[in-house]
């Protein structure tokens, strides 16, 4: 009968270091990691969670909303042939008014949400980084 034994770890050679591709060796100088934000502590903090919050509180409605509104433009669409084929003026139905308008809450939502980011957003961030020392320089 043959029996294994593993040689103990203080008598194997060292890891072979990873290939290099690109200059990228896997390994980083001790300085630079140093100066990194600690990552694992920013998402746990009670700032970042209440980033998270801020932000799911915008997005998720307005995201609701504009999926109901479209939704709501298709079935009229396919189903509400005569309302959608109503002329308003000259060649202009309400089809197009309302296809039209898609674009118009695209807008919208798209500049609603900058003024939200830059007034509740965007502050918070900086809060974030500032306490882990990443702030702008």
């Amino acid at each position: 009968m043959t029996e294994v034994v593993e040689p103990s770890i203080a008598t194997r050679s060292p890891a072979p270091q990873a290939a290099a591709f690109g200059g990228i060796t896997g390994t980083e100088p001790e300085a630079r990691r140093n100066d990194r934000p600690d990552f694992p502590a920013i998402q746990v903090s009670p700032e970042f969670a209440e980033l998270r919050r801020r932000f799911r509180r915008f997005v998720f409605p307005m995201s609701a909303l504009f999926f109901t509104w479209y939704l709501t433009y298709v079935l009229l669409a396919a189903y509400a042939r005569d309302l959608m084929g109503h002329r308003i003026a000259g060649s202009v139905n309400v089809a197009f008014v309302l296809g039209l308008l898609q674009f118009v809450t695209t807008i919208a939502i798209t500049v609603g949400y900058l003024r939200f980011a830059r007034r509740r957003i965007d502050p918070q961030v900086q809060l974030i980084k500032a306490r882990a020392g990443a702030a702008r320089k």
